[in-house]
């Protein structure tokens, strides 16, 4: 659909804008190429617990911080292997401020740029037809940007629309692709390169805090990245994006967020989280759903954010889902653990190359703030 500034209008519903092109038809959007990466080096989880048998910070933990660690690493968290930015992976002790911001610096660019290469050819757009580039992270800060280094590397245009994108969490891809919607609907993009990059491994720390201790237990390091256009690509997979919504609950905010201490980054993790990524998650689909009821008997597919297995295993029960439903959220946690916001891109590629079956297909996530987000997409 061709572009142009069309006019926007609400619904009966408060939350969600809904733009409209001339004649009356909603702007489209279509996911043209999907991308990721991951750092080359990929540990299992017993390799984490022997290396941290080395470390002079495990004697300075309580005996329940060590069974803390020990119950996580190698126990049944559903997550067997994590991709991290440590080559040694005794880097890791190398925890103070400074390094833990170089090590940010050093991976978050490259992988930012690996994925987005990934996806310009899997989309087979050429870098010069990219009109904006957004970029989501929480693990680190720059400035300028992370779109500066990545505009650079890609050898983008010097007059792209350049947009960082930060304080969301988990759950910023969905945010930052409805943020690519509006910028399509507006006519002033036709093509916008969305991205999540997370260097989790540059919060990565023992004390004894527990969410401290699961955080570097459950994450890992990654980017994903995808291609957007008003206009289909005929020759590959239609995914069109359909419906939106989101919901924030700033009275749960110290449930889930990062905080800075002593100078680095603090993962606030609580046990709570779980059954209140469920509830949200809930919540969103209900809305979604609220002018068609008959549209979650045509869902084919489930694109899910797992924080862990339990928040998996909650959104199994609230949702009413079985465990096929979960395959494609269950080989991702397995494989490359908690990548945050890259997650559900991840998924999203892996349920496309296998070839899931077509329909409609729910995405959701949800993170700081307390946020949950979800999207329904057409796939042919």
């Amino acid at each position: 659909m061709a572009g142009g500034r069309g006019n926007s209008a609400r619904d009966n519903n408060p939350s969600r804008i809904l733009i409209f092109e001339p004649g009356g038809l909603y702007s489209k959007m279509y996911l043209l190429g999907i991308g990721t990466a991951a750092p080359p080096c990929s540990y299992e989880q017993r390799q984490c617990w022997d290396a941290l048998q080395g470390s002079p910070h495990l004697a300075e933990l309580s005996s329940r911080s060590r069974a803390i660690l020990r119950k996580v690493l190698l126990g049944k968290n559903g997550i067997a292997t994590r991709h991290l930015a440590l080559d040694p992976l005794s880097e890791f002790m190398e925890s103070d401020p400074n390094s833990l911001h170089r090590r940010f610096v050093r991976h978050a660019p490259g992988l930012a740029t690996e994925a987005a290469q990934r996806a310009l050819l899997d989309a087979e757009v050429p870098a010069d037809q990219i009109d904006a580039v957004l970029i989501s992270t929480c693990t680190g800060y720059l400035c300028p940007g992370l779109t500066s280094y990545v505009t650079e590397s890609l050898g983008l245009r010097p007059d792209v629309f350049a947009l960082d994108l930060v304080g969301q969490g988990c759950g910023a891809a969905l945010p930052n692709l409805r943020t690519a919607k509006d910028l399509i609907a507006s006519g002033g993009s036709r093509k916008v390169l969305s991205i999540c990059v997370e260097v989790c491994s540059a919060a990565f720390y023992l004390d004894d805090d527990p969410g401290v201790l699961i955080s570097a237990c459950l994450f890992g390091d990654g980017a994903g990245a995808v291609v957007l256009s008003n206009e289909m690509n005929p020759n590959r997979r239609k995914v069109e994006w359909k419906d939106f919504y989101s919901i924030t609950s700033p009275a749960d905010r110290d449930i889930l967020r990062f905080e800075q201490k002593d100078g680095i980054l603090r993962n606030i993790l609580s046990p709570q989280v779980p059954p209140l990524a469920a509830e949200f998650a809930g919540k969103v689909l209900a809305k979604v759903l609220a002018g068609d009821p008959s549209i979650r008997e045509k869902i084919t597919t489930w694109i899910l954010h797992a924080g862990g297995r339990d928040v998996l295993l909650a959104l199994q029960n609230k949702l009413a889902l079985s465990p096929t439903d979960l395959c494609w959220s269950s080989a991702i946690l397995r494989e490359f653990g908690n990548l945050s916001s890259p997650f559900v891109i991840f998924v999203l590629e892996q349920a496309l190359r296998e070839k899931a079956p077509g329909g409609l297909w729910w995405m959701a996530s949800f993170g700081a703030g307390f946020s949950s987000h979800g999207t329904l997409l057409e796939v042919e």
